[in-house]
């Protein structure tokens, strides 16, 4: 495996003031996520999973703690860590292919030698034949293929993904995630990944962190042992039944008031 970067939280919390008085929207998390590892955060809403993602990726600053790349302390720094949101974002005057290098383009690699580099990755990943189309063209499957190789392609070593296939038909949900397990081992990334779907999460991860709200924090975090690659026939596996209904039954007590757990 190449030399991967390692995601440290130490303590990471996010407060808001109020006319009531102070919210606590993330009370202290600490997390670490190995480098090259797959893990899945789930939660009710408001549980503060994209608050947590927008202070790994700088774009909020944490009202304590500290977040570490490899050691060092990246607190508010931006552009270290690639970030997906559930919408593709794709920009509608730009082609497939222009859209892919964007990111590239941004850390400044020209824009011949960024579509040099993109071309061979549609090919591969499904969007051969579409590099000279507009995103109106695509499908909800396709754009989002393209919007996860532009995040892909930034040169990064973190990957945030947000719900990305949320919005998608259940069959094409499937055939992405099967998609993104190929392109994750392919690209061995490192890779936080939010969703509500609890089978997605146990599919596609190699560890669960279970949130609770009031406040926004980890109250558990659960390995998934099961062998990659993974195939469809897990989710009858009683390894698998069993972890998705240890997360259900997290996920549907009250755990408001539970002690904080150390992730």
């Amino acid at each position: 495996m190449p030399d991967l970067a390692r995601l440290q939280l130490d303590a990471v919390s996010v407060s808001f003031p109020t006319p009531n008085g102070v919210f606590q929207a993330l009370a202290p998390v600490d997390l670490t996520v190995p480098a090259g590892r797959f893990i899945s955060l789930i939660g009710p809403s408001g549980c503060g999973k994209s608050t947590l993602f927008n202070v790994i990726a700088g774009l909020q600053a944490p009202t304590s703690g500290q977040v570490r790349v490899d050691g060092d302390d990246v607190t508010g720094m931006i552009g270290l860590v690639g970030y997906m949101l559930q919408k593709d974002l794709l920009l509608s005057w730009r082609t497939v292919l222009d859209n892919i290098v964007l990111g590239m383009e941004i850390r400044g690699v020209p824009v011949a030698e960024a579509r040099e580099r993109a071309l061979p990755y549609l090919r591969k990943y499904g969007l051969a034949g579409f590099e000279h189309v507009y995103p109106s063209a695509l499908s909800g499957g396709m754009r989002q293929r393209a919007a996860l190789l532009r995040t892909l392609l930034t040169d990064t070593d973190i990957i945030l993904l947000d719900e990305p296939f949320g919005a998608l038909d259940a069959q094409t949900k499937s055939r992405m995630q099967d998609w993104l397990l190929q392109i994750w081992a392919d690209f061995q990334k490192t890779v936080v990944f939010v969703t509500h779907d609890v089978e997605e999460a146990v599919y596609l991860s190699d560890d669960i962190y279970v949130m609770a709200t009031r406040p926004g924090r980890i109250v558990e975090r659960l390995d998934v042992p099961l062998a990659r690659p993974r195939s469809r026939a897990l989710v009858s596996d009683p390894r698998f039944i069993e972890i998705k209904e240890h997360c259900l039954s997290l996920l549907s007590h009250d755990t408001s008031d539970a002690p904080l757990a150390v992730a």
